[in-house]
């Protein structure tokens, strides 16, 4: 570290937690380009696909939880502000930040109940949530959650900062050439983050629809998965096939007859429901639930999803708002995709719900942006 830089510490747990974060980390860049960005994650899913990010001038692994790493890590970074994103909590390095004086914030968490904190044996749980010295909350019930174990004065409600994410994905949107030729003028129906449970209902609606184009974006991408998605879907065939051909007769030839593209990359996805018609997360029929809706909501497109959605709060405010849908059979999904497909107007009106309902959403970035400028937690 350069000890003549001022250093800030955003730490992440995974890759969803440092899109999160993100909009936040590139504030603090633009707004104090001077100053020394320190990014670490707790899972090997965010650091390798974020290791070599521009936006941060170091990218680590976290050292385990220990009093000793604590504050070797504390000592040698020496971070003038820590920022953790919405579910890590860390005793020993909170303790040590909180020892040196070192103002910490938790920002997008999100409370529910059920957990520790709220619980007669919570003691130690709430212990490392007044460590931080704000916690910027996305909803009014976390608020009040906070507020039954006295921690209501230490808690801000700020919205998402997911929200402002996926705003600027999509006004810095670059079109992607291959799939605007993939998709012509048909109809498309995009799946993002899907898991089998959610592949096995799409299958026979992609495979009886030749007119419909479908972009299926798995969640995992291991040659076996992808290899079963060839055989699960008929008329499929993989973007890194027609990605590498140069010939443009040999590409149209091997798309022929195939609706149906496998995207066998990582980080297209976000960029993919730009193309949709209709728009299908995975994710709701597995215990964890529903992949991130935002991205294809922030677009302005329908969204449709398993079962298991009940932790996700914009699943449920655009399933009231009539923008989202959940199908718990193919049955249930052909229906709904036949009822979205043949009524354009109607779509589009959908559509137009779930993009007001993200732009309405967002702000959580410049309000948090606000309070370390009101406090002068990176002046002092």
């Amino acid at each position: 570290m350069n000890e003549e830089r001022k250093t800030v510490w955003m730490h992440c747990a995974s890759l969803g937690e440092f899109e999160q974060g993100r909009p936040l980390l590139e504030a603090i860049r633009k707004e104090y380009p001077n100053y020394t960005i320190l990014l670490t994650f707790f899972s090997p899913s965010g650091f390798q696909i974020r290791k070599n990010y521009s936006g941060a001038d170091f990218v680590f692994y976290l050292p385990s939880d220990s009093p000793e790493n604590a504050k070797k890590f504390i000592k040698i970074t020496r971070p003038i502000l820590a920022v953790f994103i919405k579910y890590e909590f860390w005793y020993h390095y909170l303790a040590t930040l909180k020892s040196n004086q070192i103002p910490t914030l938790l920002v997008s968490a999100i409370f529910r109940k059920g957990q520790p904190f709220f619980k007669s044996y919570g003691a130690f749980w709430r212990e490392m949530l007044g460590f931080y010295e704000k916690i910027f909350v996305q909803d009014n019930d976390s608020y009040e959650l906070m507020e039954t174990v006295g921690l209501g004065q230490k808690s801000i409600v700020s919205g998402d900062t997911r929200f402002d994410r996926v705003i600027s994905i999509v006004e810095n949107h670059t079109p992607l050439h291959l799939i605007e030729y993939f998709c012509q003028q048909n109809k498309v129906i995009v799946a993002g983050s899907t898991w089998l449970e959610d592949e096995e209902i799409l299958d026979h609606y992609a495979n009886t629809n030749p007119q419909i184009k479908f972009i299926i974006a798995p969640h995992e991408i291991d040659e076996p998965h992808l290899h079963d998605l060839e055989k699960l879907f008929r008329h499929a065939v993989r973007y890194s096939r027609i990605s590498s051909i140069s010939d443009e007769n040999y590409r149209n030839n091997l798309m022929a007859g195939k609706n149906i593209l496998i995207i066998d990359n990582m980080g297209m996805l976000s960029k993919l429901y730009k193309y949709a018609t209709v728009t299908y997360v995975g994710g709701g029929f597995g215990g964890a639930g529903i992949h991130n809706i935002l991205e294809a909501a922030a677009y302005g497109k329908p969204v449709l999803f398993g079962p298991v959605n009940q932790k996700s709060r914009e699943a449920q405010d655009l399933q009231e708002l009539g923008a989202a849908f959940t199908v718990e059979s193919a049955l249930e999904l052909e229906t709904l995709l036949n009822t979205l497909l043949k009524d354009d107007a109607k779509t589009a009106s959908l559509g137009k719900i779930a993009s007001g309902y993200v732009y309405q959403e967002s702000g959580a970035t410049r309000k948090i942006m606000d309070f370390i400028q009101e406090k002068r937690l990176l002046t002092n």
